[in-house]
């Protein structure tokens, strides 16, 4: 895993922020581009995830990048994350197509919504209680 302390990291509430505005977004234009929501979606996950680390201190590095917060939250949060790591795949697999990679589907997208919007209250009910603290 490739995480590293950062004092320079985006507040936890903009990246909340964000991830509310995405996961928003990715419900408008559900309809029309699908693959777009698919990817607001996950996005919207990921700044959700990233927020918690932010908290903490942490960033992912480029090496270690969306693995690595996959991973990070995954076993310091529990299983309400463990659907990022298929989304983070679907994600990719959208972005870098194989001949066989099927199509992003409105049902997809759907999907890809209701488990980013899991992951984002997740992250802010455990952001609420305040009782994230830096990583040592």
């Amino acid at each position: 895993m490739r995480i590293s302390a950062s004092l320079e990291s985006p507040t936890s509430r903009n990246s909340m922020g964000e991830a509310s505005a995405h996961l928003e977004s990715a419900r408008v234009i559900r309809d029309v581009d699908p693959t777009g929501a698919y990817q607001l979606a996950y996005d919207a996950a990921r700044k959700a995830c990233n927020a918690l680390l932010a908290v903490q201190g942490l960033r992912a590095t480029t090496r270690g990048g969306h693995v690595a917060v996959q991973d990070a939250v995954r076993e310091q949060f529990g299983p309400v994350f463990a659907p990022f790591a298929r989304m983070r795949r679907r994600r990719r697999d959208s972005e870098y197509p194989d001949l066989d990679t099927p199509t992003i589907t409105e049902a997809d997208a759907d999907e890809g919504i209701e488990k980013a919007a899991e992951i984002v209250e997740a992250a802010a009910r455990l952001l609420e209680t305040g009782e994230l603290s830096p990583f040592r």
